[in-house]
């Protein structure tokens, strides 16, 4: 399972997704799933739909059981972890999971995605 997590601001766009998102995928093989915290997930939906791939919403303790390779200061107040995009990605594909691609930021800094391979792929 190829899974790209998503962060972003409560004034982001799905532009912004899909700006942060074209910046990680590069170069990374097919997208298996989209995940992003529960409370935020259904922003993406139009994006899952309209690229075929499953959306997973993650709970907040899965957020914060998840180490995370990025440190961002803004996420640990926020959401107990270094990075939600990298965490979302890691909690949606599973155990033994690996980031392939560190998050990346949209160009007007709303949005984050990072990219995890789960195990099985």
């Amino acid at each position: 399972m190829i899974v790209a997590g998503f962060g972003f601001r409560g004034n982001a766009e799905l532009a912004s997704c899909e700006a942060a998102l074209a910046l990680a995928q590069h170069g990374h093989p097919p997208l298996t799933a989209l995940a992003a915290p529960d409370d935020k997930a259904e922003m993406l939906a139009p994006l899952a739909e309209r690229l075929g791939l499953a959306l997973i919403g993650i709970p907040p303790e899965a957020l914060t059981s998840v180490t995370t390779p990025t440190r961002s200061p803004p996420s640990l107040p926020a959401r107990g972890t270094g990075s939600v995009a990298e965490a979302a990605a890691l909690a949606a594909a599973g155990e033994g999971a690996r980031v392939i691609a560190r998050r990346q930021i949209s160009p007007d800094r709303r949005a984050t995605c990072a990219i995890a391979q789960g195990p099985s792929t």
